[in-house]
């Protein structure tokens, strides 16, 4: 019950004053208590690692280790859903990766990328990537290509979107 006692006391202090003057005058100490009790229930900030760019060219401090979200599998496993990217041309799209089989009976995984409305309602295009990996296993090669950073992914998809307006151009 303590932990309403402000809210009562607040109350109160509205009901007994004037209403002309509470309306024209806000009470500093019910909005300093609220905003109290508000920042109470907040989590702490996690510090943020700095990185000495200077110190690692030079040859010092070595570069962090990349991020788990760094990677499209990472990403995937982090967030529980595939990265979107704005491609060169300015649309929206979503990566895949597909497999196939080759004659020699290696696999070869490519991404891809789904063009979406803008608005987000649908589908309204794909391009796909050239070949990400190869392997010996179905399993392998989609590995392969979920161990690609999300930088080696936008390039993908850039090259794709380029590819198609040289085509069809």
């Amino acid at each position: 019950m303590q932990d309403y006692a402000w809210v009562s006391r607040s109350l109160r202090l509205i009901r007994t004053g004037p209403v002309h003057d509470r309306r024209s005058e806000p009470d500093d100490e019910l909005f300093h208590e609220i905003e109290r009790r508000a920042l109470m229930g907040l989590p702490a900030e996690e510090a943020e690692e700095s990185i000495d760019v200077v110190g690692a060219l030079a040859g010092g401090e070595a570069p962090p280790a990349p991020t788990e979200d760094a990677t499209l599998g990472g990403y995937m496993r982090k967030h529980g859903r595939v990265p979107a990217f704005e491609g060169g041309d300015g649309q929206p799209y979503t990566v895949d990766i597909d497999v196939e089989t080759q004659q020699d009976g290696t696999h070869v995984a490519f991404y891809i990328f789904l063009r979406w409305a803008a608005t987000g309602a649908g589908i309204m295009d794909h391009v796909e990537s050239g070949d990400i990996a190869h392997a010996a296993s179905e399993d392998d090669a989609r590995r392969l290509a979920l161990e690609r950073s999300l930088f080696e992914v936008r390039a993908e998809l850039d090259a794709a979107i380029e590819r198609r307006s040289r085509e069809t151009a």
